[in-house]
């Protein structure tokens, strides 16, 4: 049986920590795959496309559908924690610094490790911010607000992602290798990380 190498977290600094440096590390894990070029997750495929549309940064863009998103929580009776405000500020901020600060490789073989390194880091990021227990991010909120209606967590992402990847690809978002290795990865590594990293 794994021990995990973060404790269980109780104190509020503790928490802090490990909010701001997921949202961070997600963040950057966002900069990652954009920067690879090979594909986004489905909903950066859509900001990415909006950011084409309306000349906004990507990071400008996600914080805006982040606050427009928070918007829909009202309908579904979800509340807010200080972790969905933050997330909708913090990930659009450290996305746009990644890319800027970033590298674009020009070569296949750096582009896939782009890829790898983004998924890693998106999915421990997703445990660190989810553990600190100070609120759900709001896209996710609008999962868990679903599965309240009644839909099953499976359909709920399914429906959310399948609709904002189609509308970003419409919107000429990048749709590629990429998207699919996020699709297949993220589950099984975000599952793997808390045993390390738990969540309550």
């Amino acid at each position: 049986m794994s021990e995990a190498i973060v404790p269980r977290l109780s104190s509020l600094p503790a928490r802090l920590v490990r909010l701001y440096g997921g949202l961070a590390l997600y963040g950057a894990g966002i900069g990652l795959q954009v920067e690879s070029g090979l594909g986004n997750d489905p909903w950066d495929v859509f900001h990415q496309g909006l950011g084409m549309h309306t000349g906004l940064s990507i990071g400008t863009v996600i914080i805006a559908i982040g606050a427009l998103v928070l918007l829909l929580w009202i309908p579904l009776k979800q509340k807010p924690g200080l972790g969905t405000i933050s997330n909708v500020v913090v990930l659009g901020l450290f996305a746009d610094g990644a890319i800027f600060l970033l590298p674009t490789p020009s070569h296949l073989a750096f582009q896939g490790l782009y890829v790898a390194l983004g998924v890693v880091a998106v999915a421990l990021a997703t445990v660190l911010y989810i553990g600190a227990g100070m609120g759900p991010g709001p896209r996710d909120g609008i999962m868990t607000g679903l599965v309240r209606l009644g839909l099953s967590v499976r359909l709920g992402r399914f429906l959310i992602e399948v609709t904002v990847l189609a509308a970003g690809w419409l919107l000429g978002g990048t749709v590629g290798v990429g998207t699919l290795v996020f699709a297949l990865a993220i589950g099984p590594l975000t599952q793997l990380f808390t045993r390390w990293f738990p969540l309550t």
